[in-house]
């Protein structure tokens, strides 16, 4: 039987209305007053949802995290010290270990760890067995080297192994190692559909398939970590190359099913469609927005070089306005609507700051004191931490302290007998 409260409610249903009527969601039956037909009561469109106040209390601006962790990202690029890569490194796991909210897609910090940690060890083990250019005097073994026809100068296999050569090999990794942990911070944080939400009208499409990408490895952690307990729960192997190789059929089963509801979820809400648009207008948005990045290109180019110092800037900020005119003109092209989106608050401000400030002063650091950012190797030296560039990376601890706490997971625990 269908039933409806008799006041302003969005559907009816076969059970109690969740605005009203008895049994109501909110609480007690209709209250005595507006029984009586006195006081005001607020219409379902007026009144906002405990949810709705509830996320944005405890949700931070997807876009926030991404700044913040790419702006670490930046500082990591700009030194060599192996003392303050580590302490990046800590300041990013400090952030994700109380602020990770309990969902799927955030399980993939660690396998962004066990990636760098990949990384470093690739980039040593190249390191003893083809050489290094950087010449040493502390030889620490000797390998056998191999001959090499004389196509292959340059390159060799085996020979000595200095402590400078795997000194340098190691800094080199470990910046390259911090670069990736900042990602994968970033994938912890930021919830992508969220972020997709976020993205202006004329870079949804684009925005859809970089989103798509960026879950790709969230989504296969999450299902090797459930095929493993369910083959733990029957008594199976789980472990090695045997385990994983068991895994992988499942696995690659999970993503077609995945890629096929995807493909009918978007089809369904009118993916790739657009509104009509004089072509006129078409056409200046993709002049504007190919001329802005072209300028961003040139622009920079001009930044990097001794040449461009005079043009550089003035022709990438003309560039970075011609391109924002463009995708404001291309987001009229995309008849899209946003169902309660994430503000950008005082919070999103803050976290962003502090990144690009961890990020401005390292850059600040290495110009003005490139050996403290930059130790050397030849000759080996043991590394010292600068103490104000540590102070910046501290910085970054910001996001730890004025962002909410993640919700608790709601696990149902199962009666005991």
């Amino acid at each position: 039987m269908r039933r409806s409260c008799g006041q302003s409610c969005p559907r009816s249903c076969g059970q109690s209305c969740r605005w009203g009527g008895t049994g109501g969601r909110w609480g007690s039956p209709r209250s005595s007053e507006a029984e009586s037909g006195g006081g005001t009561r607020r219409t379902p469109a007026e009144q906002p949802t405990p949810g709705y106040v509830q996320r944005h209390r405890t949700h931070l601006h997807p876009g926030a995290w991404w700044l913040w962790a790419l702006s670490l990202g930046t500082a990591a690029t700009r030194t060599t010290n192996p003392l303050l890569l580590t302490l990046l490194i800590t300041v990013s796991a400090y952030v994700v270990a109380t602020r990770r909210p309990h969902a799927p897609w955030s399980r993939s910090y660690g396998a962004f760890v066990k990636l760098a940690l990949a990384v470093l060890l690739i980039r040593l083990a190249f390191a003893v067995l083809l050489g290094s250019p950087i010449p040493g005097t502390h030889v620490l073994v000797h390998l056998p080297e191999v001959p090499l026809p004389d196509w292959a100068q340059g390159i060799r296999l085996g020979g000595k192994v200095t402590a400078e050569a795997l000194t340098f090999a190691l800094y080199d990794a470990l910046r390259l190692a911090a670069l990736l942990i900042c990602v994968g911070a970033a994938n912890a944080l930021a919830n992508p559909s969220r972020l997709l939400k976020s993205l202006p009208g004329a870079l949804y499409e684009l925005g859809v398939a970089v989103v798509v990408a960026l879950t790709f490895a969230p989504n296969l952690v999450a299902d090797v970590q459930r095929l493993r307990a369910a083959r733990r729960l029957r008594g199976r192997h789980d472990k090695g190359v045997r385990g994983l190789l068991q895994v992988g059929l499942p696995v690659l089963e999970g993503a077609l099913e995945r890629s096929v509801a995807l493909a009918a979820a978007m089809d369904a809400r009118g993916y790739g469609r657009t509104a009509d648009v004089p072509p006129a207008v078409r056409r200046t948005t993709a002049a504007l927005t190919l001329g802005g990045l072209l300028g961003v290109c040139a622009g920079t180019y001009g930044l990097l070089t001794a040449e461009g110092g005079t043009y550089g800037l003035p022709v990438l900020l003309a560039g970075v306005a011609a391109a924002l005119a463009g995708l404001w003109l291309g987001g009229r092209r995309t008849l899209r609507t946003r169902y309660r989106p994430d503000p950008w608050d005082a919070r999103a401000w803050l976290v962003t700051a502090s990144g690009v400030a961890v990020a401005a002063l390292l850059t600040l650091a290495a110009s003005r004191d490139p050996a403290a950012l930059h130790p050397g190797v030849v000759p080996l030296v043991a590394p010292t931490l600068p103490l104000w560039p540590a102070a910046a990376v501290l910085i970054g601890l910001l996001p730890a302290f004025v962002t909410p706490a993640p919700e608790a997971s709601h696990t149902r625990k199962e009666p005991t007998t």
